[in-house]
């Protein structure tokens, strides 16, 4: 009788730690489960906020950027009107090399002796300079290209003469600068080629709209140089058009075009007019879009 009640306690033995490594089994999937979402979840929020900060640092940046780029720009205009401008009097010369010193290294203040002498024939004088672009090459250094006008004058005879060159600045952490790079020759910004597609007038609108909506635009363009904010009301919705306040006369509509959009019309138009103080014509160009109810009116 012992040995018949040893075994049946033996088998429940067995059963019960077959029950609680099945219970173990199910407890660890659930808390890797659980450690798995967490870290996901964590994951995506350190990316949302990595994309935030991100997002804030580039906007410093490029402030910072445009402020420098401003300073580089008066900075290298200062330069040139110092550098291109000479007379060959010994007096003149020892001004220009002072004050080209304000911006150049000494490498490259030793560089420029000797540039301009006494027994060259010319002067120069500075009739603009132009600053074309800044472009960032490292942390603190800056390529700036730039375009002087020059008038040379050899004896009696003056010549305009027109070049382009870049100079490289380097920039402190605190704003000084410094030119590191004599001024190089550069390719001239000439006109682009670029033409822009010719509109025509939409098949769609018929012949009465463009007149409706043409003498509505000659009565507006009338009004438009003096008419305050509550005239323009009439004509204009959501200020679209602010007031300008010009003592400018209407003359003409030049070439509008109108194209269907929806229940607007979009129209591109220049107009003439002609400026009373100047009594010079201007012509101004205008992409609007028109809509009407009972009346005509500017929406866009």
């Amino acid at each position: 009788m012992f040995k018949k009640n040893k075994k049946p306690t033996e088998n429940v033995k067995e059963k019960k730690v077959r029950t609680v490594k099945v219970g173990t089994h199910k407890k660890t999937v659930i808390a890797l489960w659980v450690v798995l979402i967490a870290s996901v979840s964590f994951g995506v929020y350190k990316n949302f906020t990595a994309i935030d900060m991100h997002t804030v640092h580039e906007t410093e940046t490029i402030q910072l950027r445009l402020t420098d780029t401003n300073g580089i720009e008066n900075f290298v205009k200062n330069f040139a009107k110092s550098y291109y401008t000479w007379n060959n009097s010994k007096e003149a010369i020892e001004a220009r090399t002072q004050a080209i010193s304000d911006y150049l290294t000494k490498e490259l203040q030793d560089l420029n002796v000797d540039t301009i002498r006494t027994d060259i024939p010319t002067s120069s004088a500075i009739t603009d300079v132009i600053v074309w672009s800044i472009e960032q090459l490292g942390t603190d250094t800056f390529s700036a290209t730039y375009e002087v006008d020059q008038q040379i004058k050899e004896g009696e005879q003056t010549t305009a003469v027109k070049a382009t060159y870049t100079v490289k600045v380097h920039v402190d952490a605190d704003g000084d600068m410094v030119i590191i790079q004599n001024p190089t020759l550069a390719p001239a910004i000439e006109k682009s080629e670029y033409e822009p597609k010719t509109l025509e007038t939409d098949a769609s609108v018929d012949a009465d709209t463009v007149n409706d909506a043409t003498a509505f635009l000659e009565t507006f363009f009338k009004l438009y140089p003096t008419a305050t904010e509550k005239e323009l009301a009439y004509y204009v919705a959501r200020n679209v058009l602010e007031p300008i306040g010009k003592d400018y006369l209407y003359s003409e509509l030049v070439n509008p075009i109108f194209i269907k959009d929806g229940d607007n019309v979009k129209v591109k138009v220049a107009v003439k007019f002609l400026d009373n103080q100047t009594k010079a014509t201007l012509v101004s160009q205008y992409e609007l879009v028109l809509h009407k109810d009972s009346n005509w009116k500017i929406v866009g």
